[in-house]
This record gives structure tokens, sequence and C-alpha cells, in this order.
């Protein structure tokens, strides 16, 4: 998209700033401001596009957030040299760069995204996961402040893609013992009895029932998760990020990443634990992240699950 779309507007540090429409922030001394107005192609005010300011000068992140429901944004920075990258679902990534100066307001005014271009699907058949190019993570809110972050080493599945790619069906089977948080003492109580009781229940599954296009390269997998024995249905908020001949062998490759909220008392997983204060040790909700390559096999006929 255009990228010559910042109108710098001078005002003294400790301002007032404005973010696109009249959004207010309490700017630090020598600091400047960001701002901006997201809009879809027709103009409707996008709500939830995911804003990330890097520094040019480290590449730490110095500032990340989402529109709100207006389509509106602003950030207080100090003053120095910036990429912005911006996303949302459906649409095409925009970034750029800029310069902010101590006490400047810079408006990047009202910003329209574009559509993105909807990738190819992936040819018609059998394709497996790759687990050293697949990661399938998890975030677990710890005593109300801090998040824990967690893998499974060991998994299985694979995607049959029907002519038709709303007719898919995936299926995917993780070891629950293979989890691993980098502490041991926490990955053996999250193996115990108390949360996943992996004696008990070795696997947790998940089986699609259906493929939900959103627009662009935006897709909703609806499906059955297998946890703890209980089985609920959850929705996995994917992107499909295309397919390309790679790989040490030059396999036909295709690619997904994918993302779903769950609630630990959905799945019996009642374990509680309080601080003198009543914080939780562990939060009520754990948040599924999945890095998927999947290698072609070869065409079949998707089949109904079991």
């Amino acid at each position: 998209m255009v990228l010559d779309l910042l109108r710098r507007a001078r005002a003294k540090a400790g301002s007032a700033a404005g973010g696109g429409g009249g959004l207010v922030l309490p700017v630090p001394r020598g600091a400047g401001t960001v701002g901006c107005e997201v809009v879809d192609p027709v103009g409707q005010k996008l709500g939830g596009a995911e804003i990330t300011i890097t520094a040019k000068s480290d590449g730490r992140v110095a500032a990340k957030g989402t529109t709100d429901l207006f389509g509106l944004f602003a950030a207080a920075l100090p003053a120095g040299e910036y990429g912005l990258l911006m996303t949302a679902e459906a649409m095409k990534p925009a970034s750029w760069s800029f310069y902010i100066e101590p006490g400047e307001t810079l408006s990047m005014g009202r910003v329209e995204m574009e559509v993105a271009q909807q990738l190819e699907p992936p040819t018609p058949g059998m394709w497996t996961i790759d687990p050293p190019h697949t990661a399938i993570r998890f975030i677990a809110k710890h005593v109300g402040m801090a998040n824990v972050h967690g893998r499974f080493q060991k998994f299985e599945g694979g995607v049959r893609v029907a002519a038709d790619p709303e007719a898919s069906e995936v299926r995917v089977r993780i070891e629950a013992a293979s989890l691993t948080t980098g502490n041991k003492t926490r990955d053996g109580h999250l193996r115990s009895a108390d949360f996943l009781d992996v004696e008990n229940y070795p696997y947790i599954d998940f089986v699609s029932d259906r493929f939900v296009c959103k627009g662009g390269n935006a897709w909703t997998v609806h499906g059955a998760l297998t946890l703890h024995g209980v089985s609920r249905s959850v929705a996995l908020d994917t992107s499909y990020l295309g397919a390309v001949n790679g790989g040490y062998g030059e396999e036909l490759r295709c690619a997904a990443r994918a993302t779903a909220e769950l609630h630990r008392e959905d799945y019996t997983l009642n374990w509680r634990n309080m601080l003198a204060r009543g914080i939780a040790i562990v939060g009520p909700t754990v948040r599924l992240e999945l890095d998927v390559q999947t290698m072609f096999q070869g065409p079949g006929t998707p089949t109904p699950p079991e």
C-alpha cells in the first residue's frame, strides 16, 4: 500500500496527542506520539487490527496493541526512528518507517487497509504434519500476572484437502506427557492427576468437522478437542500461508498458523490454589498457538471423521 501517509503536527512536550480521531494520551516529557484511524476497503472502522512498533536502533518492540472498536490506535514513544507493522484478518499487511521527535504529534490520519490476495489452495490429497518444522505451544497465566509458555514435543497428524477446500478435514494427536515449560518440577505437576493426568489420558486429540473461509486467507477450522477424557467443540482461527516446493528433498509443502483459547474447567482441569489475596496461581484460560508445516503425500479422497 502507499506509505506516504504521515502528516506531522508539532506540539509541546507533555501536551495531548491525537490518535486519528481525537484520542488523548498523557505524553511523558521528551516523548512524542503516533496515532491513526484504520478502516477496511469500504471505509468501515477496523477494530482489532494489530500494530507493532519496533525501534530501528536495536530491534526491540517499543509498542504493541490493537485498534479499538472505532479503528483508533495511539502510542507515546521516545524520540527516535521506528518501523511499524500493521496486520488484520483477511487484509494485506502494511509496514513503513518513521522518525518521531520530542513533543511531536505524528498522525497517520485515516489508513485504508487492502484485502489480502487469496492464495491458491493446496493440491487436493493427503498432507502430513512435519514435526521438525511444526510447533504446538500453549500460554497460561501464572499468579495473576506473568505468562507461562510451554510446548508439546511429540505429535502427529495431517490434513486431507478436498477439491472444495471447505470439505477438507484435519486430525492431530498430541502426546500429553511430551509437554515442556523449561521447569521440571512444574512439568511434573502439569502431567499429574491435578492437571493432564497423562497416565490415564495419554493423548490430546483434535478432529475437525468443517472449514469456514472468513475471507482472503483467513479460515476458521471447527472441530472437537478431546483433552483429559473430555471432548469439547473448539474453533481454530487459522491463517493459510501458502504452498511451495521446499525442504531437503524439494517436497511440496504448505503452512498455516492457528490459535484458540481454551477454558480449563471445560475439560475438568479444576485444580485451584490461591495466594493470600485470592489470586489464582494458574489462570482459568489457556491459549493454544500452532505453527504448522505439512508435506504432500499424494492424491486421496477425504473421508469423514470416525
